[in-house]
């Protein structure tokens, strides 16, 4: 399994490895987190509980708007954010808030990459090559 590698259509970012935080769930930094304590809040949402600090984020879409952009480059500047977002799909504000934030982001793959990574699983993502690619290590 630590050899099969999934390509982005989309990203931005720098190279990095951490450990996979996954679920087939929506990502919302306004409405899904206790940014404060660093982890998931929204008592409906399947990481609820779960710390996102440090993580690479592996979920299904953005969800959100403007406030997002913001959020993401104050839990930045507190050092209180995950280490990158991988998501099957965003939209724009998540862009402009991952940018801002200076979080890697990846999106657009050829398979739900939320199944196809364990939770917990330790990845390594680089937005920065001629195919942007995401695997397990």
């Amino acid at each position: 399994m630590g050899n099969q590698i999934f390509y982005a259509t989309r990203a931005m970012g720098h190279k990095l490895q951490a450990q996979a935080l996954v679920a087939k769930d929506g990502f919302s930094a306004r409405y899904d987190l206790d940014r404060i304590k660093g982890v998931f809040s929204r008592p409906e949402h399947k990481l609820v509980g779960e710390s996102y600090v440090g993580k690479i984020l592996i979920l299904d879409v953005a969800k959100g708007g403007v406030a997002t952009a913001w959020m993401l480059y104050e839990m930045a500047a507190r050092k209180m954010i995950p280490a990158a977002l991988v998501l099957n799909g965003m939209n724009p504000i998540m862009v402009q808030g991952a940018a801002f934030a200076d979080l890697p982001l990846m999106s657009d793959f050829e398979c739900d990459i939320t199944s196809a990574i364990p939770n917990g699983a330790m990845v390594e993502m680089d937005p920065t090559a001629a195919r942007p690619y995401l695997r397990i290590v």
